[in-house]
């Protein structure tokens, strides 16, 4: 038997720190049920204390999801640990995950601590943490810059405190891989009581070598890997869950350990994670890129058409990627589409929410005479967020020709008042949006506008992100259409709900970061 690698994705505490990445309560519950499906070890919800919205998307998230364990991150504070307990109470599966800082700039500038005061900390925190769970996680923050002989005093003191599992975070991306795989090592062998928690690693990716560091310390016997999807995260990032787990599943001959992950859900979690947050996943990303199974070369094609295992250590429908992913047709029945939408791992709630997605599907397939898997979750997507808006698209008119200044008139519907107005701009998408701005007056800036096909060919729906910023705060807003004009108008219109919802949540990244 070969030992169990613990995943543990925090796509929705990390990965939220990615600046625009700031996800609402729904889209955390609806990331957290596809890890669910993932089969990932451990979901970190989010940073209960951070904010009411941040304590309210945790508690969604614990009261969602049945087979994962739940964490929530705290300070080696009570109050943050009161939080996340309080978050956590109605979780199948709970732990808390708290941290404080080891390394002598931190203790000296950040904390203003001796290291005696942080590691009286640090034992209060996972004594008060047992209050509210027996799944207690502590990390000592910055790591891969901390005194060793340190490391071993506090990580000895909080074991003996009830810590379960202690995580060792390279937080600024300093560490090389023979180093850090050492560093693991030297402290399972140096603290007497190791045998009494799991190590983990949390891996930044500043230098790139995020996932090498991860799988350097499992072969020194780290037996838990924080990551992410699609390796989102603060700055350069986190370590990669799909690259961990392929590779930890392609080499099995050398991994001492394998991973309870259900890889055949990576591709559409990829998907759902880029779409939600805004952050389009690279042609050439490994396992989940467009073009990770591609093969241009003339060489290569002919040796994957003698034997696939030529140029290709993996199989493509291993990670979830479909040869044949064209499923349904304007002629596709109701209950065939329930069926293939159930398989994809989207559930309706009441009839009505079938109805409208049916009816939505119908409308795309005479537009579109492929029906996609990626066409499907986008439709959802898209009703989703306009369900949920008080601000909604009801007319868009755009006149554009050669030698004419573009023209947009605009009608919009807040709560149950219409409202209409009209703007010109460089081009037919500026017009748009600038005639909606006139109406809903954010008074934002405009960060980011990105456009991406979802499938193929001119009929594909183009796939709008737009990113807001005002006052520091930031959003992401996104729609999908044929038509890219009215998919550029949706995700405008969406960005503008949340940055004038009330009580929304401020960016997570002022929070902190283990």
């Amino acid at each position: 038997m070969k030992d169990k690698l613990i995943i543990f994705d925090t796509t929705l505490r990390d990965g939220e720190q990615s600046p625009g990445a700031s996800m609402t309560r729904d889209e955390k519950v609806r990331i957290a049920k596809a890890l669910e499906r993932l089969q990932v070890d451990v979901i970190e919800a989010g940073f209960p204390a951070a904010s009411p919205g941040d304590f309210e998307a945790v508690q969604s998230v614990a009261n969602a999801v049945s087979d994962s364990i739940v964490c929530g991150l705290a300070r080696a504070l009570d109050r943050d640990i009161d939080r996340a307990g309080e978050a956590l109470a109605n979780a199948n599966q709970s732990r808390i995950h708290t941290f404080i800082a080891t390394s002598p700039i931190h203790m000296k500038m950040k904390l203003q601590m001796t290291p005696d005061e942080v590691i009286d900390h640090a034992v209060k925190a996972v004594k008060r943490a047992l209050k509210y769970t027996d799944n207690v996680e502590f990390s000592p923050e910055d790591a891969g810059r901390s005194d060793e002989d340190f490391l071993c005093r506090i990580l000895e003191a909080v074991i003996d405190a009830g810590a379960t599992t202690l995580n060792i975070p390279d937080t600024v991306g300093y560490s090389v891989p023979e180093q850090f795989g050492a560093t693991i090592k030297s402290l399972m062998q140096r603290i007497p009581n190791s045998d009494k928690a799991i190590f983990s690693v949390h891996c930044h990716n500043d230098l790139g070598l995020a996932v090498a560091n991860s799988l350097s310390a499992v072969m020194n016997g780290a037996r838990q890997v924080e990551c992410t999807i699609n390796g989102l995260g603060e700055r350069a990032g986190n370590a990669a869950l799909e690259e961990v787990v392929m590779a930890v599943k392609t080499r099995k001959d050398y991994f001492p350990c394998q991973t309870g992950v259900n890889t055949q859900e990576i591709v559409s979690c990829s998907k759902l994670i880029s779409t939600i947050t805004g952050f389009p996943v690279q042609p050439n990303k490994a396992i989940v890129g467009a073009n990770a199974f591609a093969h241009e070369s003339g060489i290569h094609q002919d040796g994957v058409l003698k034997n696939r295992e030529t140029y290709e250590i993996m199989r493509a429908e291993d990670v979830g990627w479909s040869a044949n992913r064209m499923v349904l047709g304007k002629h596709s029945g109701r209950n065939a589409f329930k069926t293939h939408m159930a398989e994809l791992g989207i559930e309706f709630k009441t009839e009505e929410e079938l109805n409208d997605i049916f009816f939505r599907f119908k409308q795309l397939a005479d537009k579109k005479h492929e029906i996609f898997d990626e066409d499907l979750q986008a439709l959802v997507s898209d009703a989703s967020i306009e369900n949920e808006e008080h601000i909604k698209l009801v007319a868009l008119k755009v006149c554009s020709e050669t030698g004419e200044t573009p023209m947009a008139s605009v009608t919009i519907r807040i709560n149950d008042q219409e409202l209409t107005g009209s703007a010109t701009g460089g081009g037919a998408v500026d017009a748009s949006l600038r005639a909606i701005e006139s109406l809903v007056k954010t008074g934002a800036d405009l960060q980011l506008y990105s456009v991406n096909n979802i499938t193929s060919g001119t009929d594909s729906q183009g796939e709008v992100t737009v990113r807001l910023e005002k006052a520091g705060r930031i959003v992401n807003g996104m729609g999908s259409d044929t038509d890219i004009v009215i998919a550029s108008a949706k995700a405008y219109i969406n960005a503008a709900n949340k940055l004038l919802m009330p009580n929304a949540k401020q960016h997570p990244q002022a929070t902190g970061d283990v």
